[in-house]
Formats: C-alpha cells, structure tokens, sequence
C-alpha cells in the first residue's frame, strides 16, 4: 500500500504532462480559437476522468457571458446557458478575476446549476478558473468532478490554472496578430486613398515614381503665380508639363501662349515677343501686338530658353521684374499680367561660366525648377505609352493594331531611348504603318531597336580572333603600302623587324605577292 500513493500521484504527473503538451499541440496547428477551444476542454475532461466541463468567454460590447465550448454537456443547455457579470460563480470569477473552488456543490447557493448537473451526480466539485489577458479577464474555463477518495481540488485547480494560461497567450498573441492584421488594412486603404486622390494631369501618361514627383510639384505650382523653368531633355514632354501646370491653375481660362525661342530667327523675336508698331522697321505695315501682350492674364511658356540672345535676355528680366515692356519702336509702356513658365533641355549652369546666359535672368527663371525624367529612367511607363500610341495612331490610320508582341516588347522595353517619348511615338506610328496582320513585331521596329538575336548577327568570333583578324588586316596594308618591304611595314606600324617576322609566319603572309613594280 506505501508504494500505491507515490504511484497514483506519479501516473497524475504524467497525465498532466501529456494533457498540457496534447494542448499546446492543439493551439499551435489551430487556425483560430473557436476551433481550439472544443477539443482542449474535451481532451482536459477525458484525461483528467472529469463529469463535465466548459470554456465561457465575455462578450466586450454586450457584456455577456456564453458558453463557447463544453464537454459532457447538452449542446442544447451550451446553447442556452448565459449569464451575467457578477451572476453565479462564473459572473463572479469574470467580475473578480479570481478563481473558485467547491468542494461540495450542494447546496451552495453561488452554483446556479444551470446545466443541471445535479440531477446526473451527487457529490460533485466544481472549479472556475479565469482566463486572463493581462488584467483582463476575457473568460472562464470551469470543470466538475465526483468528489472521492484520494481526490485533491488544489491539484486540479492548478492543472487548470496552467491550462487557463496557456489559452490566454494564445489568445493574446491571436488578437495582436489580429489586431496588426487591422492596422495593415486600414494603413492599406488609407494608403490606397492616398493614391486615388493623388493629383495626376490628364494630358501625361505615366505611373513610374519618377513621373509621380513630377506631378507632385506640378501640383503644389499649379495654384500659385511662381515662375516655372521645366529642365530635362529633348523629346521628354516639357511642352505637356506647361500645359498640365497652366490648365490647373487660376490661370486655365485664360490664353496659354507658345514661343519656341529657337525657331525663331534673332531678327524677329524681339518682334514676336514684345510686339512692333508700325513703320518700327521695313516691313512693319501696321502695330502688331507680341506674344506677351496676346497672354495678358494667362501664360506664356517660353521653349528652348537657352537659345535666346543677350538682348532678348535683357528684355524679358525686365517683364519678369517690372512686368512691364514696349513694343518695338514704340515708347508706350505696357503692362502685363503673365506668368511665365520656360523650358530648355541645355546647360543654363554651363552657359553661365561661357557667359552665354545672365545670371541675374536665370535666378528669375529659377524659382521653381522641375526636372523632366528622361524615358529610359521610368521604364514602367514605356508600355503604357507605347499602348497609348499604338491606339492613337491605329485610329487615325483606320488600322485595328490588336497587340503587341512578345518580341517586340522586349525590344521596346530593353532600347536606352535617347530620344525620348518623342522617339517612341515616331517608333509606334511607323509599326502601326508597317503593320499587315493587327500586330505589331519586333521587325516591325527601326534597326536602331534591333539586337543581335533579332536580326541574327550575334557575334561568332572570339576576341582573340577578332584581333587577329584586325592585326592581319593592318600588316597587309602596311606592306601593300611599302611594296612588300618589311622593314618599311613594320616602322609604318611601329613595331620591330623582329615582331614584324613573327607575325608575318604567324599570318603565313609572303612579302613577295606584295610586291609591285615601281
């Protein structure tokens, strides 16, 4: 008999030890806890030969307590079964965040004995366990026993307790994981917002991060009356960032003017610009307003501003100062409300060391520089503006341009576009031209797209071959030149007689069939 309590008390250790590591197996392959709740309470049952058993969580918004999860009990009383913070020893256990135990049940007038559990067994034990959170106690896990012999209500309570702890972490590491899952979403949405209402100009194609800050500045100038000087190079679409910058602003119902400074000769444009009166030179029949005058309360946008000459220069720092000009051969000043927005693709900061641009005239331009990216910088939008054209060009050449090919998109996506967006226009409309079945090819393309696997010139020759082949090439001319004369050949080349020697047998070359009468 001594030795049948250490035995008894060993096989309960090892029954808990089980119990504990089958549990955490449950809550580590569970997908939630609603579907781990059920088996844990069952498997804490039948391993500890208990009558009965529940798992009740508190309801936050309707404070009410519900069976989630039971074992021995009908699935009509679980059902059913509520109750309020405070009510029974489940209500007190929520509202204290302590646990109870009773040894004996009956009678006791804290056992509401809803489940009617009386009925079934006399001398029952029942212990409620709360299930904490921190200090919030977010439920109760609670089991009853037939009280017997040998029986010990604290070693149960504790075995409960862990079990209790351990749904607790998993439930807190489940809610944060939840509640971060929540985060990322609202963060996402908030994000997704952002970017819905992010300002994009109509009249500009392109979704790259490059373009992005592009109208980003675009629109915090737009509403303002700060000069703009767009920078970036040939072909990048400065003329469609004027535009955009005029048509979104206070500005957009009023004219927007175009000048291109470099197509004009030196001659006129102090004429086109500022206006001439009559009789000013030979040739001037009448009073002709400029350019600025016709943009009175709009915009004027001057291209290629770097290609203007000292005088103009002088003249137009005199509008951007004054706002005020006269027309050629005339005295009267006029006054103009124009914003001005210029563009170049040079160097103004070279220019200015050559002397070439005033100082004084590009710090008055420069107040808000936007940089134009150049196509081979926003790769992502080549496609997008090579389906846009593709459309445009189909259209206006009554084709019906279905796709583009695999190829052909390589081609498009791998060329360094030196050009610009202005090259990959004129690409597009020639495939859509060349075009016969309502797609478009690689060999549809300019051979400057072309590669080597598309045209089948790949590079057979090694370097070493290629070389040898230049070396042979140069020491033939060499002594073509000096009548087959070595010594000649090889001082033409700057090489020695002795080098010259060597090749020559490396060549299998013959001086003599080089030689030609004088």
């Amino acid at each position: 008999m001594p030795d049948s309590i250490p035995s008894k008390h060993y096989r309960r250790k090892i029954q808990e030890l089980s119990l504990l590591f089958d549990i955490s197996q449950i809550l580590q392959k569970s997908e939630n806890m609603q579907t781990a709740l059920s088996p844990i309470i069952k498997h804490t049952v039948q391993t500890m030969e208990m009558l009965q058993g529940a798992i009740t969580l508190l309801n936050r918004h309707s404070r009410e307590i519900s069976i989630e999860a039971s074992y021995g009990i009908s699935e009509v009383f679980a059902e059913k079964i509520k109750y309020k913070v405070g009510e029974g020893i489940t209500g007190k256990v929520i509202e204290t965040g302590e646990p109870i135990t009773i040894e004996n049940v009956s009678g006791n007038p804290l056992f509401l004995d809803k489940t009617e559990s009386r009925k079934k067994w006399k001398n029952q034990s029942f212990i409620c366990i709360p299930v904490k959170i921190g200090t919030e106690t977010i439920g109760t896990i609670s089991c009853q026993r037939q009280t017997s012999e040998g029986f010990s209500i604290e070693e149960d309570a504790k075995l409960l307790s862990i079990i209790g702890s351990m749904i607790a972490l998993a439930a807190e590491l489940r809610r944060t994981y939840q509640e971060e899952q929540e985060k990322l979403k609202h963060e996402n949405e908030r994000l997704q917002n952002a970017l819905k209402n992010k300002f994009k100009p109509k009249n500009i194609i392109g979704s790259s991060t490059a373009m992005q800050e592009v109208f980003d500045l675009i629109a915090q100038v737009s509403g303002s009356e700060a000069t703009v000087l767009i920078r970036g190079e040939s072909g990048t679409g400065k003329e469609l960032i004027a535009n955009a910058i005029h048509y979104n602003s206070r500005r957009a119902d009023m004219p927007l003017i175009k000048v291109n400074c470099a197509a004009l000769p030196e001659t006129i444009i102090e004429s086109e610009l500022f206006g001439h009166e009559k009789g000013a030179f030979t040739g001037a029949l009448s009073t002709r307003k400029g350019r600025f005058e016709l943009a009175d309360g709009g915009t004027i946008f001057l291209d290629e501003i770097g290609d203007l000459s000292p005088t103009t220069q002088v003249k137009l720092l005199r509008i951007l100062q004054e706002k005020e000009f006269e027309r050629v051969g005339g005295n009267e000043t006029i006054k103009s409300s124009v914003r001005i927005i210029a563009a170049t693709n040079r160097d103004l900061e070279k220019l200015l060391t050559e002397g070439k641009f005033r100082e004084d005239l590009y710090y008055r331009l420069n107040v808000f520089p936007v940089h134009v990216p150049p196509l081979r910088s926003r790769k992502s939008d080549i496609m997008l503006l090579a389906d846009y054209f593709t459309e445009k060009y189909s259209k206006k050449n009554n084709k019906d341009i279905k796709r583009i090919s695999t190829p052909a998109i390589q081609l498009l996506t791998s060329y360094h576009w030196p050009g610009n967006v202005r090259e990959l226009e004129n690409c597009i409309e020639r495939a859509v031209l060349i075009s016969t079945d309502d797609v478009i090819h690689g060999n549809h393309l300019p051979p400057s797209l072309q590669s080597a696997e598309s045209t089948g010139t790949e590079i057979h020759n090694t370097l070493q071959q290629a070389i040898d082949e230049l070396e042979k090439e140069m020491i033939l001319d060499a002594l073509k030149s000096s009548h087959g004369n070595m010594t000649k050949a090889a001082k033409m080349l700057g090489i020695s007689e002795r080098i010259m020697g060597l090749r020559k047998s490396k060549f299998g070359i013959n001086p003599k069939t080089l030689t030609r009468e004088k």
